[in-house]
């Protein structure tokens, strides 16, 4: 996928390009989590669709729930989306610096 130690880095545009592809995949990511946190929310906990949302993405961003779940199904997975959402952050911020990092270190090794 990326270039080897013997390739010559990529032009800017290129880069730029691999960048926005890696980005655009952090965003599906990031989507498809939402709607499983809003599923989640609206089937164990019967939130609408509003406070699911708000909930889902209150934990993704970091924050934790806006409503405490009630039942114990909801605090159950209340409790697993809060760990996959911690770990969905570290997958895509891992996912976006991938080619910036690759790209620092190919040019500090290109002669």
């Amino acid at each position: 996928m990326y270039e080897s130690r013997t390739e010559e880095p990529l032009s800017r545009l290129r880069f730029l390009r691999r960048l926005s592809s890696h980005i655009l995949v952090a965003l599906a990511l990031l989507a498809l989590s939402l709607l499983i946190g809003m599923a989640g929310y609206m089937h164990f906990e019967h939130l609408p669709w509003r406070d699911a949302f708000l909930n889902a993405a209150m934990l993704l961003g970091g924050m934790g729930p806006v409503d405490a779940p009630k039942s114990d199904a909801g605090k159950l997975f209340a409790g697993c989306y809060a760990l996959y959402a911690g770990l969905m952050f570290l997958i895509g911020v891992g996912v976006v610096l991938a080619p910036i990092v690759h790209r620092v270190l190919h040019k500090f090794h290109w002669q």
